[in-house]
């Protein structure tokens, strides 16, 4: 007799032998048809007798990094921690979610928005112009290594169309695996990660509206977290949002910033410590689904203090 029609066979007995252990009243499907898929098994209420049917996919740990470009800190964490733990795990396992704006202050002057920055003017440009990259790639497998480049080079606003400084040696670091904190290269950052993205484009966002209604999203987004952030990197973790449309992170179908900031995510001292000291290790603990070979657990030095506001 096959598996299947066996178990069929059993779910029936069971059925006819304890009545209060059948079906759901409303379940309107046959005996032998109970187990064959898991909607099925659901609407009849008999998962539990159905061993055979497959798991859920289990959700990826949700990820949010409020930053701003030029702070030391967010660069290390962004370069040292977050990029390598991204390469190394499965997609399915991890979300992430980058918001350039970091302890920025946004000002009305004259009906016009303007922003000024931690680190000054060139810190402004360069958050801007990540948020056009995001803005206009809207793949994240497509920007973030862009990101990384700028963020790893000797200047994050020049390495995305000027070409990168001479090579230097990169020293040995230690963390979840080692990366060099700049990127030699002989070409920009677009050529070697992007290079079918239109640098046009981008220039255009930065220099236009766009921009400026990408700024404003992220300061929104920024001045909405409970509890407020107190100083960049600031880490979240499985603060997952809806935003109009069924689309997340604050954008809608079109890619346009939504109007209305995200609800409260969910940040401690001790998940920030934990991802700081060493990130792909609470990854691979949050995660609750089956984990690879990777997460082994690391041991890593803890990242210089942030930038407060």
């Amino acid at each position: 007799m096959a598996p299947a029609v066996a178990l069929a066979v059993l779910v029936a007995l069971v059925a006819l032998v304890a009545p209060g252990l059948g079906a759901a009243p409303g379940c309107d499907h046959p005996v032998h048809r109970w187990c064959s898929s898991r909607d099925t098994a659901v609407a009849c209420q008999v998962q539990s007798r159905c061993p055979s049917l497959p798991q859920p996919a289990a959700a990826p740990v949700e990820l949010s990094l409020y930053y701003e470009s030029l702070c030391p800190a967010c660069r290390e964490f962004l370069v040292l921690r977050l990029f390598p733990t991204w390469l190394l795990l499965p997609e399915e396992m991890l979300s992430i979610t980058l918001v350039p704006y970091g302890n920025a202050q946004e000002r009305n002057v004259s009906g016009k928005l303007d922003f000024e920055c931690q680190h000054g003017p060139e810190e402004c440009l360069g958050n801007m112009m990540e948020a056009c990259l995001m803005h206009e790639a809207k793949n994240f497998s497509t920007y973030f290594p862009v990101i990384f480049c700028l963020e790893s080079g000797s200047s994050v606003t020049k390495n995305l169309e000027a070409v990168c400084p001479p090579p230097r040696p990169s020293l040995p670091l230690t963390g979840d695996v080692p990366v060099p904190l700049s990127v030699p290269c002989a070409r920009q950052c677009l050529q070697i990660y992007a290079p079918e993205l239109d640098s046009g484009r981008i220039s255009a966002c930065v220099q236009g509206d766009t921009g400026v209604a990408l700024m404003h999203h992220n300061a929104q987004l920024t001045e909405a977290l409970d509890p407020p952030h107190q100083y960049v990197p600031w880490i979240t973790i499985n603060g997952v949002w809806q935003g109009a449309r069924g689309a997340r992170w604050g954008w809608d179908t079109l890619g346009t910033p939504l109007s209305s900031p995200c609800p409260p995510q969910k940040h401690t001292d001790e998940l920030q410590a934990q991802a700081e000291a060493s990130l792909l290790g609470l990854v691979c603990h949050l995660y609750q689904g089956e984990k690879p070979e990777v997460c082994g657990g690391s041991k890593a030095p803890k990242i210089q203090p942030g930038c407060r506001r």
